[in-house]
């Protein structure tokens, strides 16, 4: 039990970090991208690089359009903060002192039900303004596996919780 409470207190460390550096980019191309503060564009404002705070060095490039910026750019880079956000929730459960708790199901719920509809109403919606790769279908099948994953351990845990509190009035 002492190597699942170190390798998910390094997961929840490294996935709640990711979280924050995903977030920060997203807040900072937005940020960026509305006021033109270190932007730079290139053949003739068809492409844009946001450059590394107070430098002139790119730090993100991409296609100076807004159906592009928002679904192909600042979408994935916030929805992937969010997903480290989550993940990072789930591994904090396994080193908490009791595992089979209320706050522990509610964070496994979360995370299969973000990652099995949000993905797919992303794409859906993106589909309709930009042109996507095929590829995109792989992270969706991606996203689905984890969320069916996230909610056979969420029965567990519920079915660990149960167990737990009947031990507990029958002492």
């Amino acid at each position: 039990m002492k190597t699942t409470y170190f390798v998910s207190k390094i997961l929840f460390y490294v996935t709640r970090f990711l979280s924050i550096v995903y977030f920060t980019l997203s807040l900072y191309s937005l940020l960026t991208l509305s006021t033109g503060w270190f932007l730079n564009f290139q053949d003739n404002g068809k492409y844009f690089q946001i450059y590394y705070p107070f430098t002139e060095h790119p730090l993100m490039l991409g296609d100076y359009n807004l159906p592009y910026i928002i679904f192909e750019f600042l979408s994935p880079l916030s929805l992937y903060g969010l997903f480290f956000l989550l993940i990072s929730n789930v591994f904090k459960v396994f080193f908490q002192p009791k595992l089979f708790t209320q706050n522990g199901i509610n964070h496994l719920r979360r995370f299969y039900l973000v990652n099995l509809f949000l993905p797919s109403i992303v794409i859906f919606l993106a589909s309709i303004f930009v042109s996507l790769d095929n590829e995109v279908s792989i992270f969706i099948v991606l996203h689905f596996m984890l969320a069916i994953f996230a909610y056979f351990l969420a029965a567990i845990f519920k079915q660990g919780l149960n167990l737990q509190n009947e031990q507990d009035l029958f002492i």
